[in-house]
């Protein structure tokens, strides 16, 4: 079934999902105006004010959450803040406004997170995952091909690419990831647009063989390690009933 062969009424509960799950998430794209070199230089530095802020949503959100998603959402700040340094300090892929790395992006990190698993596993998102899969994959081949096409983006392209291998034995997978890469998309255009961040004309400003746009298109390739992070600290820390998931897969299968 086509993503548009969905009954009417299914469909718009789908879109309902979206908007609450992921659309809200969006809100904050527009929150980092106030973090751009515009309004620095123009009005004042707010950043302190958007890390409370941000904060502020996070707890919010993280109350509202199930305690698995709140144990998630903590492991992946933590996470968050590790990949954050190690990328942008070390391997300069990017560089933020201040020189810093501010705390609402890897808090951020975990409410983007949070937010597309709850999309992801919402009943009735679950019961269209194919069409919504299949919809999904046709826009990130659209956007990434636009982006090399007309901005020499060979890295976001390479990263889109390592994405779709990387999901083509992991079909359980696909929708989280599919719906982690345009909501990133999404950020990333806002982020870099205002000016909060800018990406290397190259590929971990080294490699010259792989221009990058600012942004790249794929760059939620590297949420996979966010995402095998968080599952391997889950599931060492809930052994038992991970051993128990286990079993029951396998006699399903």
């Amino acid at each position: 079934m086509k993503f548009f062969e969905i009954p009417k009424e299914d469909l718009k509960k789908i879109i309902s999902v979206f908007n609450r799950k992921i659309g809200l998430f969006v809100f904050f794209v527009f929150v980092l105006f106030f973090d751009s070199t515009y309004f620095s230089e123009k009005v004042t530095n707010s950043q302190i004010t958007i890390n409370l802020l941000m904060l502020a949503g996070f707890f919010a959100m993280y109350y509202r959450s199930t305690p698995r998603v709140k144990e998630l959402m903590l492991y992946a700040v933590v996470l968050g803040i590790g990949g954050e340094y190690l990328f942008s300090r070390v391997l300069h892929m990017y560089t933020y406004r201040l020189e810093n790395v501010p705390l609402y992006v890897p808090i951020g990190h975990a409410a983007l997170y949070g937010r597309v698993f709850k999309f992801s596993t919402a009943p009735i998102v679950r019961k269209y995952h194919k069409a919504v899969e299949q919809l999904f994959s046709i826009v990130i081949v659209l956007f990434a091909t636009v982006y090399l096409l007309f901005f020499s983006d060979v890295f976001g392209f390479v990263m889109t690419i390592g994405v779709f291998l990387l999901l083509w034995k992991r079909p359980k997978d696909r929708l989280f990831f599919y719906a982690m890469y345009i909501l990133v998309a999404i950020l990333e255009i806002g982020g870099t647009a205002f000016g909060c961040w800018r990406w290397s004309s190259i590929a971990f400003d080294v490699f010259e063989f792989l221009p990058s746009n600012n942004p790249p298109s794929g760059i939620s390739l590297f949420y996979f390690l966010l995402d095998i992070g968080c599952f391997v600290i889950y599931t060492q820390r809930h052994k038992v009933t991970w051993r128990r998931l286990k079993n029951i897969r396998s006699k399903h299968a």
